[in-house]
């Protein structure tokens, strides 16, 4: 009997460190939440990004220079001597 408890002691030790959410897994969750939070900074910056490049089309007030690149890259009415120089 006190063979079969320090076995099973044991195995519940062992799979508290070397287990996939022992102490062991720790550094490779670490490691995941830093590539998570840079990824939603990047996220967030765009989202930042095209929140603004919407709100310059909005219909109530939009920005007549978008508008104007918008219409000429998309409807191809530009001329062979335009230069069209993108604000990104």
């Amino acid at each position: 009997m006190p063979a079969l408890a320090l076995t099973i002691i044991g195995t519940f030790a062992g799979h508290a460190v070397a287990g996939p959410n022992g102490l062991l897994a720790w550094g490779g969750y670490h490691r995941d939440l830093q590539q998570r939070k840079a990824e939603l900074a990047q996220l967030d910056a765009e989202r930042q990004q095209l929140k603004h490049r919407s709100a310059l089309l909005d219909p109530k007030k939009a920005d007549p220079d978008m508008a104007d690149e918008l219409v000429r890259r998309d409807l191809g009415l530009v001329r062979p001597d335009e230069v069209i120089i993108p604000l990104e």
